[in-house]
């Protein structure tokens, strides 16, 4: 099983620990890093991007590597530099960031065409890796992910600093979940772009796209199955919530491995939800291995 993992990943910079000042990381990136490890060789991860031909991403390369995730498809750029985004966390565990990102290599993604994904199986990417291409490269990428023989993971994850406006964010995003197979939205990410009311409401949008597959996360409430015939279930809470940094990509990673190792929707919320606990267990988007 090949997997693809398209998007931005940049140089984090905690400020509220210096002992790990710097770090690698981005939402597509570490679901990566997660579902290469949740996978257990059984399927091979690579990571599409672009980077820039200096010293820190080299570094960066070398980090995906020591994570599991392949780089053979990633570009360098001759000029750009990789993003740069400043983390600060409060006493609940909750996360700011600062970006320096306008000019990263990343946003030259798919310049060369779409060449980078032949030959996957499943294709998973964000609202984030939208958002950070020009318009008429987000509507090509989308053309070809609907003609791709590859399944199409998603998860919307709205940021409306990235967008234009929020009306051109509602119009990509509902084209993404038109070519999506597997969706991983956050409840919150829906409700902010779409005004939906509940859970039920988003549920029942999602359903109207044909979508048959994945799970809304809801938090520490635990996800809701998308397909309509999965019973909800009950998910505990984590006793111990130190950094939410990743806790959805974690979940996806998670949840995307035990639907490759054909294990039951049920099954892959539970393994989600259970990794993503362990993350929000400790600091930094990247727990070790």
């Amino acid at each position: 099983m090949r997997v693809a993992c398209v998007g931005e990943a940049m140089v984090e910079l905690n400020i509220d620990a210096p002992e790990r000042q710097i770090g690698y990381a981005g939402d597509t990136f570490n679901t990566a890093a997660y579902l290469s490890r949740a996978l257990a060789g059984a399927g091979e991860v690579e990571f599409v991007t672009v980077l820039g031909k200096d010293a820190i991403s080299d570094r960066m390369e070398a980090f995906f590597q020591s994570q599991g995730v392949g780089t053979a498809r990633i570009r360098c750029h001759p000029d750009r530099l990789p993003g740069i985004y400043a983390i600060a966390v409060d006493e609940a565990g909750e996360r700011s960031f600062t970006y320096w990102r306008d000019q990263s290599a990343a946003r030259t993604l798919f310049e060369d065409g779409f060449d980078v994904l032949e030959g996957m199986d499943l294709i998973y990417l964000s609202g984030i890796t939208l958002a950070i291409l020009p318009p008429e490269r987000r509507a090509a990428l989308l053309a070809h992910l609907a003609a791709h023989p590859a399944r199409v993971a998603f998860d919307s994850n709205y940021r409306p600093r990235l967008w234009e406006s929020p009306e051109v964010a509602r119009k990509t995003i509902e084209a993404a979940w038109n070519v999506a197979d597997i969706a991983l939205p956050s409840l919150d990410d829906e409700q902010a772009l779409f005004g939906d009311a509940d859970a039920e409401a988003v549920l029942a949008r999602l359903r109207s796209y044909g979508l048959a597959e994945g799970a809304l996360k809801q938090g520490d409430a635990g996800p809701l199955a998308i397909a309509e015939d999965v019973p909800a279930q009950k998910f505990p809470r984590a006793d111990r919530v130190v950094d939410t940094t990743a806790a959805g990509d974690s979940f996806n990673g998670g949840f995307l491995a035990a639907i490759l190792h054909e294990q039951s929707t049920e099954q892959a919320m539970a393994e989600g939800h259970a990794l993503a606990m362990r993350v929000i267990g400790q600091p930094g988007a990247i727990i070790p291995r």
